[in-house]
């Protein structure tokens, strides 16, 4: 178990809106951020311009648009229907580019690992670094998998800072990878295997692929754009060389960030209706329409598309795994649960923008809690709670989690809430006004 970068002594902290009564709200949330980074580095490398409808517009998406720019790419914004933003039409990298390039990979984990594949195939050297935690994030399977692939690397450690010396394309061919500690390690070889000249058979050895829905949603992605990919045999995938196709998408709600709005309704007993939710989408956010039943709430998909969750003013402790980047909002709600909790099968988590498991704990149990890691997940125990500070340690997701904490004990306050803009920059407007739909029912 990793240590837990200390919490800082004085900081800014939000009050998290607390209420006496259920939410009943509509709420609506910006596009999703693993698609919105997946489809602009395809952009980038498709036989033509494409267009990007009511895409993501955070801190994320934009580290992705400026390394692409950086990279050569066009990115402009086209005005749009959608409500958090323009749209954007992407010109490709020309292919005869050249020249030496930065990346701020910031603490994005798709743009420090998706875009070095992406740097390796044009003449110059590309720079890449980010935020001091991104340093400690893991990286060396990525830079390991350049090196095979015969793609020269500057660096020390197998991790952030370094530098790509491309050389105008990549041979591809047979490659293996231990993908255990990040989904993306696949992924992120998988954008560009269509482009390197032999194609790319990729095998992962080792233990369990974390997060299997996101390389799901990039094999998805791939085949609507016309690349040729087989993933029939389990842990392995083989890429033929060819075009990727000029596209215009309109980019799906983001499930994930969905995930603090829903469990508003779960934490106070309330309703809230997600409009535009897709039936059929491989975002691990899908696994909302499963996971809150299992802690009390009930869940419907309408003939109109909107997804509604009705809290029944009790929250049941359940067993569920692999909630990966859900864990931090199921981890929340656990901590309000009549019930135990244990949580399975997230060890990766402790890669991510934090040691998320460790941070749960400690803030959880901040607050009164009775949290514990285990060597895969969190056991979260029964405990009542009481207000305090909620460190987020620049992690989003730890945000979103005090911040339903903070719906439903008084006086919790979270450290930095503009973290959220990583992935939803609307984040604190929009709880604010969810909060202010609760009807009083009484001191809780």
């Amino acid at each position: 178990m990793s240590a837990l970068p200390a919490a800082p002594s004085s900081t800014s902290f939000w009050p998290a809106p607390h209420t006496l009564g259920p939410v009943d709200a509509t709420v609506e949330v910006p596009g999703s951020k693993s698609l919105t980074n997946r489809y602009l580095v395809l952009a980038a490398l498709a036989n033509g311009p494409s267009r990007l409808r009511a895409p993501l517009h955070s801190r994320d998406s934009r580290l992705m648009v400026d390394a692409l720019r950086s990279l050569g790419a066009g990115v402009e914004e086209v005005d749009g229907d959608g409500r958090f933003g323009p749209d954007l039409l992407v010109t490709p990298i020309p292919a005869d580019a050249s020249g030496d390039a930065s990346v701020d990979c910031g603490l994005a984990g798709t743009v420090m690992r998706f875009v070095p594949p992406l740097a390796a195939l044009r003449n110059g050297r590309t720079f890449f670094d980010g935020d001091p935690h991104a340093r400690r994030r893991p990286m060396g399977t990525v830079i390991g998998a350049l090196r095979r692939l015969g793609v020269p690397l500057e660096n020390d450690d197998d991790a952030l800072p370094f530098t790509v010396e491309g050389s105008g394309g990549v041979a591809g061919g047979t490659l293996t990878i231990d993908a255990s500690a990040s989904s993306q390690f696949v992924s992120a070889l998988l954008l560009v295997g269509a482009r390197f000249s032999e194609g790319l058979r990729l095998e992962h050895i080792g233990p369990p692929v974390p997060s299997l829905d996101h390389i799901s949603m990039t094999v998805q992605v791939l085949r609507e754009l016309g690349v040729v990919i087989d993933d029939s045999v389990p842990n392995v995938w083989h890429v033929q060389p060819g075009t990727i196709n000029a596209f215009d998408v309109r980019i799906e709600p983001d499930l994930s960030n969905a995930g603090p709005f829903l469990a508003a309704a779960v934490a106070t007993g309330g309703t809230v209706r997600m409009p535009h939710w897709p039936a059929d989408t491989t975002q691990v956010g899908a696994k909302w329409r499963t996971i809150l039943p299992r802690l009390g709430a009930a869940v419907e998909l309408t003939e109109d598309s909107t997804l509604v969750v009705r809290g029944t003013g009790t929250i049941t402790g359940a067993e569920l795994a692999d909630t990966s980047e859900l864990a931090p909002t199921v981890a929340a709600l656990c901590a309000l649960a009549q019930t135990p909790s244990l949580l399975t099968g997230i060890a990766h988590l402790r890669g991510h923008e934090t040691d998320r498991l460790a941070a749960l704990v400690a803030e959880i149990n901040r607050l009164g809690g009775d949290a514990e890691e285990t060597s895969d997940g969190l056991i979260i125990r029964p405990a009542a709670l009481h207000g305090g500070p909620f460190h987020t340690y620049d992690d989003h997701r730890m945000a979103t989690a005090g911040a339903i904490l903070g719906l439903v004990v008084d006086g919790v306050g979270v450290e930095n809430i503009a973290t959220t803009g990583k992935t939803m920059p609307q984040f604190p407007e929009l709880w604010e006004a969810v909060a202010a739909t609760a009807e009083p029912s009484g001191p809780r």
